[in-house]
């Protein structure tokens, strides 16, 4: 071949690496590009990339010899094994600080392990999170890139130049080392999750508590839209409502509810459990796409289940304002929760995430972005060691505002019989972060009585650990050797 001329590579032609390539070379850069199967290749040339810049490669050696030093290629393949593949297949190929970078799904334990071997190696290795689905990878996704710091320099330009922008700022930025950013994209997914099964939460108790039409469901999210809860996804499930089936009837009503799920809410729950956080509403949020899933067993129960028969009688207008406010609390519970594991992870792994720099990354081109985001950057501005988002004053005065019509919100849904999983469990959370005392010195009693597990007292320092003999039967030695 001829003397190198690419700026990067891209292996993985599905449509969010087609759309990515040309959103690159629309940027101004020379991309060369590689797909297992050749015929998408030819394809992607004679369509979408035809008069471009855009160089096709025949095979994965070919690819390495159309770039400059230091060598960049991009993996967009399906998370797990195929990306190890891909690896493998690169490594010999490569000479020390060139740079793969995964752009998939890919899990942050993958990644971390993938850094490691490639930095012994002396191959720098990225995993970046890209949120924004189709559209976003061609007109401006949400990048968040992880891994060797050294390899930073010589992505920068490239990807916070294809990246989202919101008010001049990319959408970009470095997250961490290891497997920091893919970390990052999986929080990000996780209240994805939160924030999906919050709109559903609210948009039951419109339309089975107040019975309100697809047409009036609309009219309604059109106008939180205009507010607030400003955001894409309420912005396109207000389209959603709108879009009518072939016999003029809402296609929503046609649509099976049973949700399907790929993993990355159940990895933030498995992290926050690992880490010891309680970051609730996901979790809820990931179990109701299980009972969701249940469909032909929720369908005998319904028969033979009972619950409340009566709709609700009081004022229409209200109840809006009041579910409103109930899904904009418990957003913001969500972030918090999602912050809460970002910095314990932080922490954890060595990593020195820059919060408000994250919040930025996600105010543009991905799923959440939303306009509130904007405001969780000016906390971690105002204070870069902020403990928690709600006790930053923006956060509390909204919640102080939101939680009267919140707990009227999941008070009726409770006398409705309508679940309300991660809504009621947001308030759950606030009401106990805001104890000064919870009932868990009972637990730590029972915990004393029945296995001598120990107990701290509020009378000495923390710290000293003491053991009752509950029965006068059970002596004075505690346990050492097991947990319950």
């Amino acid at each position: 071949m001829s003397q190198p001329t690419s700026d990067i590579a891209l292996i993985g032609l599905a449509v969010m690496g087609q759309n990515l390539v040309m959103n690159m070379n629309d940027h101004g850069f020379t991309v060369s590009v590689y797909n297992r199967t050749g015929s998408v290749t030819d394809e992607f040339m004679a369509g979408p990339a035809k008069g471009s810049k855009v160089v096709p490669t025949k095979t994965v050696k070919e690819l390495v010899a159309s770039l400059k030093s230091p060598r960049r290629v991009f993996i967009l393949v399906k998370a797990g094994n195929a990306v190890d593949a891909v690896i493998d297949e690169l490594t010999p190929l490569l000479a020390q600080g060139d740079i793969i970078i995964d752009g998939g799904n890919s899990h942050f334990p993958d990644s971390q392990r993938r850094f490691d071997q490639l930095k012994a190696k002396g191959i720098r290795f990225v995993g970046s999170g890209v949120s924004g689905g189709e559209e976003g990878a061609r007109r401006g996704p949400s990048i968040m890139p992880g891994g060797d710091p050294e390899a930073w320099p010589h992505i920068k330009e490239i990807l916070q130049s294809v990246s989202a922008k919101v008010d001049g700022e990319p959408c970009c930025d470095w997250v961490g080392e290891g497997g920091a950013g893919h970390y990052v994209k999986m929080v990000h997914n996780g209240i994805e999750y939160g924030d999906m099964q919050m709109i559903a939460e609210a948009y039951d108790l419109l339309k089975s508590g107040l019975g309100l039409s697809a047409d009036e469901l609309k009219a309604v999210f059109e106008d939180w839209n205009k507010g607030v809860l400003d955001s894409y996804l309420i912005e396109i499930t207000a389209e959603i409502f709108g879009l009518k089936d072939e016999d003029g009837g809402p296609l929503v009503d046609k649509i099976l509810d049973a949700a399907g799920q790929k993993g990355t809410g159940k990895w933030t729950s498995n992290s926050a459990l690992d880490l010891g956080m309680p970051v609730t509403l996901i979790g809820e949020a990931v179990f109701a796409r299980a009972l969701s899933s249940l469909k032909t067993e929720r369908e005998r129960a319904s028969v033979a289940l009972s619950g409340p028969k009566s709709a609700f009688g009081g004022d229409k207008k209200a109840f809006i304002a009041d579910v409103m406010l109930a899904l904009y609390a418990s957003k913001i519970v969500s972030y918090a929760q999602g912050y809460m594991l970002l910095r314990e992870a932080s922490t954890e792994y060595g990593w020195k995430l820059n919060f408000g720099s994250i919040a930025l990354m996600w105010r543009g081109g991905c799923i959440i972005r939303s306009r509130f985001l904007g405001d969780i950057k000016k906390a971690f501005d105002k204070n870069p060691e902020l403990e928690n988002l709600l006790v930053d004053d923006f956060f509390r005065k909204v919640i102080d505002e939101s939680q009267t019509g919140w707990r009227k919100t999941i008070a009726n849904a409770a006398l409705l019989g309508i679940p309300t999983p991660c809504m009621s469990s947001a308030l759950a959370f606030y009401d106990g972060y805001r104890r000064e005392r919870l009932p868990a010195n009972l637990l730590q009693a029972q915990r004393d009585y029945f296995g001598a597990h120990t107990y701290e007292r509020t009378d000495k320092k923390r710290g000293e650990f003491f053991h009752t003999n509950w029965t006068g039967r059970g002596g004075n030695v505690s346990s050492r050797s097991y947990n319950a």
